[in-house]
């Protein structure tokens, strides 16, 4: 009789994706052959104290006790204090391997502004813009229609289409209350199409269909969770546009050092892609964008978790 494989599926988080974050674990949890494998349910709490299953919460050495009975852990949390190489450390301390990227990746990753700098090292187009910080956000004139954003934050949180002046200073205090340094970029018009890329352990990498996010308006967090807006995979697109998609999306994902499955997220315009932003741990409900870009290429969710575990459990991808 074959040993299931030990899983941990880690959700939950202390920033404000800590709901997303559950969501895509329980998905992931549910989805896991419980012919091959033995998932062990495991939630940090917003105040950042753990809990196994729907067990009492315990603190992190009693947690990092229960990752090293795992095989192999598949970490869920988005956002600040996960996705941006935390958990990564931590796993990596622990000895357990893990599906998605390591702490330099997602550190990167995390940071939209050492992002744009890569990618314009990179040749890949992103918007100008430029830092601020509550302490020189004063000294910022408008010329015109702006996004704001925090700078490592995710699922659009605290971000803002500025379309005249009088709506800079609340934007830029709704971003600053997410983080403290502030990103003001031009708008850019184009589609907005996400390509997700899967590093294999082996040193191959699968991209997926590209999928484009067709809304009414602006693509915020309300439009994100609301279902309103639709995502059109594969996107209809030219097969230049779509070779100069996969070709800048291979690159961010090379440049960065992600590893697992990562999103990066484009806006093309008749000028070609330009980056808005890379997720090393995108939301993965089986609804979600990059489960329904794979499932468009004949990867069904179950085989898409299938392939990060075994990945994870054969090598860093």
């Amino acid at each position: 009789m074959v040993t299931p494989i030990r899983v941990a599926v880690i959700g939950g988080g202390r920033s404000g994706e800590h709901d997303v974050s559950l969501a895509s674990a329980a998905a992931v949890a549910n989805a896991l052959d419980p012919g091959r494998y033995d998932v062990v349910r495991l939630t940090i709490e917003r105040d950042g104290r753990w809990r196994e299953g729907a067990g009492p919460v315990v603190n992190l050495a009693a947690a990092v006790k229960v990752l090293a009975g795992c095989d192999v852990a598949v970490p869920m949390v988005h956002g600040l204090r996960g996705e941006d190489g935390s958990l990564a450390a931590l796993l990596e301390f622990a000895g357990v391997p893990y599906a998605g990227s390591g702490v330099q990746a997602g550190a990167l990753a995390m940071d939209k502004w050492a992002t744009k700098v890569i990618a314009e090292a990179e040749g890949i187009a992103t918007a100008p813009g430029v830092v601020l910080t509550a302490a020189t956000a004063e000294q910022y004139r408008w010329t015109g229609p702006v996004v704001v954003k925090p700078v490592a934050a995710g699922s659009s949180q605290g971000v803002t289409l500025v379309s005249e002046p009088a709506g800079l200073g609340p934007a830029v205090r709704s971003a600053l209350s997410f983080d403290d340094r502030i990103l003001v970029e031009d708008v850019i018009t184009g589609r907005e199409i996400d390509v997700a890329v899967l590093g294999r352990a082996d040193g191959t990498r699968v991209v997926s269909p590209a999928l484009e996010i067709a809304v009414d308006g602006f693509f915020d967090y309300t439009a994100k969770y609301d279902g309103s807006a639709r995502f059109l995979v594969p996107a209809p697109l030219t097969t230049d546009e779509r070779a100069a998609l996969e070709h800048a999306a291979l690159l961010m994902y090379e440049a960065l050092g992600c590893g697992g499955v990562a999103r990066i997220d484009f806006f093309l315009t008749p000028a070609g892609p330009v980056l808005n932003e890379v997720n090393t741990a995108p939301g993965f409900t089986e609804h979600s964008q990059v489960p329904r870009m794979f499932a468009a290429a004949g990867t069904a969710y179950p085989m898409l978790l299938d392939l990060l575990v075994g990945d994870a459990l054969a090598g860093r991808s």
